[in-house]
C-alpha cells in the first residue's frame, strides 16, 4: 500500500477521535512511538498524517511538550452563538427547540447503545445531581444537570451527535444554568419535577428502552419550556 494511502487512513482515524469527543480540545496525543504501535503503522506515515492535520489547524505542536488538539472545531461553531445567547436571553426559545430535537435523539440512541462504562458514568452524574437537589447546592445542580445531558450524548455513540453536542457544550451549559436560575422558586415544586424527569430519562436508558428514553427527554424539555413561558407571562 502506498505511503500516502496509509497516511490518509491514519488521518481518518485521528479525525474520528476528534469528532467523537474521545480526544477533546487540549488533549495531548500519545507519544509518536506509542501511537504508531497502537495504529500498526510506521512513524513516517504517522508524521505525514499529523502534519496534514496541523496544516488544517486541528492539531498543534508545542516544542518540548508534544502534539495537542486545538479548539478549531469548537470555535468554528460556538463563537458566534455563545455571545448571542449571553446578550439575548430570548434566544432560549430557539435553543430549547434545538435541544428538544437533539437531546430526544441522543437519549433514544443512548438507550440503544450505552455500555457498562456509559451507564456507570451517567449513574455517577445522577448521584451528584440528586445530592445537589437534596443539599440545595445550586451551582452543583447546574453543573450536574449539564453533565447529565453531556454524558447521554456520549452514550449515544453517534459521531455527529457528539460533534454537535461537544461543539455547543459551552452554550448549552450557559443555557441550562440560565433556565435553572429562572425556574428557581421557594416551594421546591419545580425542582421536584425536574428531579423526577431526570430520573425517568435515566431509568429508560438504564433499562435500554429507547422510545421511553426519547419521550422522557421530550417531557423534560417541554416542561422547561412551559414553565419558562408561564414565569415570563
Amino acid at each position: 500500500m502506498p505511503r500516502h494511502s496509509v497516511a490518509e487512513k491514519i488521518q481518518r482515524e485521528i479525525e474520528s477521535h476528534l469528532l467523537d469527543g474521545s480526544w477533546p480540545m487540549g488533549t495531548r496525543l500519545p507519544p509518536e512511538r506509542k501511537l504508531a504501535e497502537t495504529l500498526g503503522v510506521s512513524r513516517n506515515s504517522l508524521r505525514v498524517a499529523i502534519y496534514n492535520l496541523q496544516t488544517r489547524g486541528l492539531l498543534v505542536s508545542k516544542w518540548g511538550s508534544g502534539i495537542f488538539v486545538t479548539d478549531r472545531l469548537q470555535a468554528a461553531i460556538t463563537s458566534p452563538w455563545r455571545q448571542l445567547v449571553v446578550d439575548h436571553p430570548d434566544l432560549r426559545w430557539d435553543t430549547l427547540e434545538f435541544r428538544r430535537e437533539l437531546e430526544g435523539a441522543t437519549a433514544h440512541y443512548a438507550a440503544l447503545r450505552a455500555d457498562k462504562n456509559d451507564l456507570k458514568k451517567i449513574g455517577n452524574v445522577i448521584k451528584c445531581l440528586i445530592n445537589a437537589y437534596e443539599t440545595g447546592n445550586k451551582s452543583e445542580e447546574h453543573k450536574a444537570d449539564a453533565d447529565f445531558h453531556e454524558a447521554i450524548a456520549e452514550a449515544s455513540h453517534n459521531s455527529m451527535f457528539l460533534y454537535l453536542h461537544s461543539n455547543i457544550l459551552i452554550m448549552l451549559r450557559e443555557h441550562i444554568s440560565l433556565n435553572l436560575k429562572v425556574l428557581e422558586e421557594a416551594s421546591g415544586k419545580v425542582t421536584a419535577q425536574l428531579r423526577q424527569q431526570h430520573l425517568a430519562v435515566w431509568e429508560a436508558i438504564r433499562k435500554h428502552q429507547p422510545e421511553a428514553a426519547r419521550q422522557a427527554m421530550l417531557v423534560h424539555i417541554d416542561f422547561t419550556r412551559s414553565e419558562l413561558a408561564r414565569i415570563e407571562a
